[in-house]
């Protein structure tokens, strides 16, 4: 209930029944400087002009070549064991000395990556540039491992 200080004529003061709107604008302030402070932290700071990408879904290859690090860290070229030092030899007979056929690399779940690196850069070596990693789709329907 407001009051006014206006000099009544009866002695007794009045009521005013005007909407005092200062509670409201400070309250308004208040949470206009929030927002403010508050949508810088919520963005990304790193400016990046990211292509539009329109690649049409590469076709999966007749006969794909599996390379397949093994939990004990040994090799396996499609089911068949390979030595780490006669992998690049196993790999040109295999693709037909094809270094431009991608490599899908599968590794189990204990391995290291440090050891994953050591198996990706032996690729390199080899001359064996496309890598592709392979992974389990996730379907949603089970709940991850932690």
């Amino acid at each position: 209930m407001a009051v006014s200080l206006k000099e009544p004529q009866d002695g007794d003061l009045a009521e005013v029944s005007e909407i005092n709107v200062t509670p409201f604008i400070d309250v308004i302030l208040v949470l206009l400087i929030i927002f403010m402070v508050a949508a810088p932290l919520s963005t990304v700071d790193v400016a990046v002009d990211l292509p539009v990408s329109n690649a049409q879904p590469q076709p999966r290859p007749d006969k794909p070549v599996f390379l397949t690090v093994k939990q004990d860290l040994s090799l396996a070229l499609g089911n068949d064991s390979v030595a780490r030092e006669h992998l690049q030899d196993v790999l040109d007979r295999q693709t037909g000395h094809d270094r431009e056929q991608r490599v899908f690399l599968r590794a189990d779940g204990a391995v290291a990556y440090r050891e994953l690196m050591e198996v990706m850069n032996s690729l390199r070596q080899a001359g064996y540039l496309k890598i592709a990693l392979v992974g389990l789709e996730d379907t949603g329907q089970g709940a991850a491992k932690p």
